[in-house]
């Protein structure tokens, strides 16, 4: 007594029979498919086609995609040599911060920055970016091991921003020396935009961007 084969037994036979269709050439002529296409009937040669059309397509979408985000990431990678080069040709050593603020919000179009740093030498003790911060904010400073973006939550930084009340999202670069433990400053930049800095963003380009910072302004500790 004979068992009738099932769709996996024959599609396993097939899988282990490659020769069978070149033996059975009649046969493949006359299977007919339903294509997904406007459900007409095709021949298996002419699925074959279609599967392979929605492959190569899908690779075109992806290779698309890809050449996008490249394409962005040089972009960035020129923004940041343009304003690292900004950096190094600033000709006042106080106004270094501001060439740092400046050239984020001009280079890199962000709408508002801002930075603050504790511990700065005595002759800094009464510039614009050694204004008083709070213990709580230093503390929370510390505890960044990455930059910050996201919802701005209130927080004590985007009020050091001109239009602090206008931010609704907010990224905070932490400043530190090397590998410290501590932090001794704070960079911070805001958008109206709810959707500049998000919880999910990449955050490579803003990492660089704190550590250079932060050579650049250890300059002002004591």
């Amino acid at each position: 007594m004979s068992h009738p084969l099932d769709s996996d037994a024959v599609a396993d036979y097939l899988a282990t029979n490659p020769h069978f269709f070149e033996e059975h050439g009649d046969l493949l002529a006359r299977l007919r498919l339903v294509s997904p296409i406007g459900g007409r009937t095709v021949s298996l040669q002419e699925r074959q086609m279609e599967v392979l059309r929605e492959k190569v397509k899908t690779m075109e979408l992806r290779l698309a995609e890809l050449l996008r985000i490249g394409q962005e990431n040089d972009a960035i990678s020129q923004k940041f040599v343009q304003w690292t080069r900004s950096l190094l040709l600033a000709r006042n050593d106080v106004d270094l911060p501001h060439v740092l603020v400046n050239g984020l919000q001009t280079i890199f179009s962000v709408p508002q920055a801002t930075l603050r740093i504790w511990g700065v030498a005595p002759e800094f003790s009464h510039t614009w970016f050694a204004a008083a911060v709070s213990d709580d904010a230093k503390i929370f400073c510390n505890g960044l091991t990455a930059p910050f973006c996201g919802q701005n939550l209130d927080f004590e930084a985007a009020s050091w921003l001109d239009d602090g009340a206008a931010v609704q999202s907010i990224a905070m670069l932490p400043l530190r020396t090397g590998a410290a433990p501590e932090a001794f400053g704070l960079l911070v930049l805001g958008s109206p935009d709810p959707t500049r800095f998000t919880s999910d963003m990449a955050t490579d380009f803003l990492q660089m961007i704190g550590e250079t910072a932060s050579a650049a302004l250890t300059y002002f500790l004591d």
